[in-house]
């Protein structure tokens, strides 16, 4: 139950350029650059309820069974469906327009977003911290 906990936005890499590539608003860019985004997340096993909380008060909850198809949202409200794996204590899923990994290391929430690009891959990281 690694993921289980409430994390806090601790440092960003490749935020701008990576919102930019799959379709972000630039008003909603600059709200969230400086945001220390809350990610909330309970873990039973392989269900997972995972709650994050945006600027003005924006909150997107995924409810998922690694290893099963789910019903998921994006950040931008997008509705899909999605398959999140388990494997190595890493938790991995296609979103429509990127790849989105989570994983505990050293004791932090790491959330690596790769989306690819004409000039190549655009990669998004946060490391968020236990709060």
């Amino acid at each position: 139950m690694a993921f289980n906990g409430k994390w806090e936005t601790e440092s960003q890499e490749g935020y701008e350029p990576f919102l930019k590539i799959i379709g972000i608003p630039d008003d909603i860019i600059a709200k969230g650059r400086d945001f220390k985004l809350v990610t909330e997340v309970i873990q039973n096993g392989d269900d997972f309820t995972w709650i994050q909380y945006y600027p003005n008060n924006h909150v997107v909850t995924n409810k998922f069974v690694a290893g099963k198809e789910s019903e998921m949202e994006t950040v931008g409200g997008k509705k899909f469906k999605g398959t999140v794996n388990m494997e190595g204590g890493k938790l991995t899923i296609d979103f429509p327009k990127y790849n989105h990994t989570s994983e505990i290391r050293g004791g932090k929430l790491v959330e690596t977003s790769t989306a690819s690009a004409a000039s190549g891959p655009v990669v998004f990281v946060r490391t968020s911290k236990k709060i």
